[in-house]
């Protein structure tokens, strides 16, 4: 990953770790909600991170030195979804949602969840299969 890319990543990540910590902040005072989806949340985000690790070693795996190409691997539920590790990324952003259930966290896993569909879009596209 280019550095620039790593810092991109790096500073969105926590920009959304900050929102949702004064999202909590904020939202302290307000009734709790009926149905209580930490439980549940907290699974959800623990799969997630570790199916998302587990594939981007896969993914690893697959260039070589210097290589800078999308490769797309073959077999399993490659065949179906592409990027299998931008899905559970998915995944987990949905648990960290449940687990706060604001709205400003629902608003970013839409937001990440239509972001990500269409950068797997474009590397299906723009890949060897």
């Amino acid at each position: 990953m280019a550095l620039n890319d790593a810092i991109m990543t790096s500073v969105s990540y926590l920009l959304f770790t900050s929102s949702i910590i004064y999202a909590q902040m904020v939202s302290q005072d307000l009734a709790e909600p009926e149905i209580d989806l930490k439980v549940v949340g907290l699974a959800m985000y623990g799969i997630g991170i570790a199916v998302n690790f587990y594939h981007h070693i896969l993914l690893s795996r697959l260039r070589r030195e210097g290589d800078r190409e999308y490769k797309i691997p073959r077999g399993g539920l490659f065949k179906v979804i592409v990027c299998l590790h931008y899905l559970f990324e998915i995944v987990e952003f949905l648990g960290i949602a449940l687990v706060s259930q604001t709205l400003f966290a629902m608003v970013f896993v839409l937001g990440s969840t239509l972001f990500l569909i269409g950068r797997s879009y474009a590397i299906r596209f723009s890949s060897p299969c």
